[in-house]
């Protein structure tokens, strides 16, 4: 819950009240909407389509960390 609050405090100063309250309630009515289409295997899509995220996330963290170290290294030289 502590990191959904701090997800949604980051924003509070960008993003006016209004757009974030119909962007959470879009984000609402597409999961009914989903849950609707696969009311049984929903629960399940839903913790692949996070793990692929949260593989395709670490993947980019990969990316980024050897392109640190090359950077760095090239500053050795």
């Amino acid at each position: 819950m502590a990191e959904k609050e701090k997800r949604e405090s980051r924003f509070k100063d960008r993003i006016p009240e209004d757009v974030r309250e119909h962007a959470k309630s879009a984000r609402e009515e597409m999961r009914k909407g989903m849950e609707a289409l696969m009311p049984e295997g929903y629960r399940e899509y839903r913790q692949h389509r996070k793990a692929a995220r949260k593989e395709m996330l670490l993947a980019f963290r990969s990316l980024i960390d050897h392109a640190i170290k090359r950077t760095e290294e090239d500053k050795e030289e």
